[in-house]
């Protein structure tokens, strides 16, 4: 028997078909598409009938806790359809592993623009180029001001705000740990425990408690076809707990370049390189406008930033890890030998004041 290819690892097409047949109803047209685009959990794109749909699954191998729980995400996405948060349409989930392998959930394919590679050319002038920038915060700030009681993402149940920051240090350290099992063997990165001890002494004290997405960043929003560019839906729920929303800023703060950062940015680095002009808010117009919208103070900045940082080099560390047992197919995994030395690099910066707000 030949060894399956990476897309038959993830997705058994007729399975998929008596699943959907089963929960849908019947259709004459049905075809499924490998969405690459992403770095973490498969996206699958599925034509059935008239329908649209959006499939979202774990990779295949051992995965590091629960770094790619897709159950939780359609927790969360199912849990804001009432609200001001833009998410798309949900269906169904299930942790039936006989039709996919692994859980999984279905939802609705949402039409617009996810600025990765570029932009479209209606966004290519300023006014597009700052309302990208404050429709981005605008949205995060929607999400932290959710009632997260009220629409079942509760207290002690979906999350446990006392103690999270510092809990994110020493989950983010596990993960690196788990990763440096078999990555060690290739290369070392010790300025890691070097950000890890100085992020353990910082922890900031009382922060405010939300809903937090986990991974809010420019590329896991869609903005839609108008010309006024409009966030329509937000996705990669994956990480979504309650907890300090200062976190998810600094999150979306690492990705967002400034024209005073030392480097201009790069197609394989956290910011894109079309974000080189003068035309998108700076960093700190958008902690104003975070500021100005939630009520909150955003202190502190060293450590958010430097714990995205430090965040970003965990994920690499796990998916170059993945990379070495052969559990991917993505590109910019082997990257990531020189990848997170420079995350690590980046982070240290950050706590020194060479790259400031």
């Amino acid at each position: 028997m030949s060894e399956k290819t990476y897309f038959e690892r993830i997705v058994d097409v007729e399975k998929l078909a008596a699943f959907l047949e089963a929960e849908l109803g019947p259709v004459d047209e049905y075809e499924v598409h490998h969405h690459q685009e992403g770095h973490s959990n498969e996206t699958l794109f599925v034509t059935w009938g008239d329908d649209r749909l959006v499939i979202r699954r774990p990779p295949p191998g051992e995965t590091a806790d629960t770094a790619h729980d897709v159950l939780r995400e359609y927790r969360v996405i199912d849990a804001l359809q009432d609200t001001d948060v833009r998410v798309p349409k949900t269906y169904v989930a299930s942790d039936d592993h006989d039709v996919l392998g692994s859980d999984f959930y279905v939802m609705g394919h949402v039409e617009g623009d996810v600025l990765r590679e570029g932009e479209p050319e209606r966004f290519q002038n300023p006014e597009a180029r700052e309302q990208i920038g404050y429709e981005l915060v605008t949205n995060l700030a929607r999400i932290h001001q959710v009632d997260y009681d009220a629409v079942g993402l509760e207290h002690g149940d979906f999350g446990y705000p006392p103690g999270f920051t510092e809990r994110q240090v020493d989950r983010w350290s596990e993960q690196l740990m788990w990763a440096f099992d078999v990555t060690a063997e290739e290369r070392e990165v010790p300025e890691l425990y070097d950000v890890m001890s100085w992020l353990k002494d910082n922890v900031p004290e009382d922060p405010p408690a939300t809903l937090v997405h986990g991974d809010y960043k420019l590329d896991n929003v869609m903005y839609g076809p108008e010309a006024d560019p409009e966030v329509v839906a937000v996705m990669d729920w994956e990480m979504s707990t309650l907890g300090d929303p200062l976190t998810d800023l600094g999150w979306m703060l690492s990705y967002w370049w400034d024209p005073k950062d030392p480097d201009p940015p790069r197609g394989d680095d956290t910011a894109n390189d079309f974000m080189a002009t003068d035309d998108y808010p700076t960093r700190r117009d958008l902690v104003d406008r975070y500021e100005e919208l939630t009520g909150f103070s955003y202190d502190n900045d060293r450590f958010y930033r430097a714990l995205a940082v430090y965040k970003l080099a965990g994920l690499g560390e796990m998916f170059f890890r993945r990379y070495l047992e052969g559990n991917s197919d993505d590109d910019m995994y082997p990257q990531m030998r020189e990848g997170v030395p420079n995350l690590a690099d980046r982070a240290l910066r950050i706590i020194e004041g060479d790259e400031p707000l």
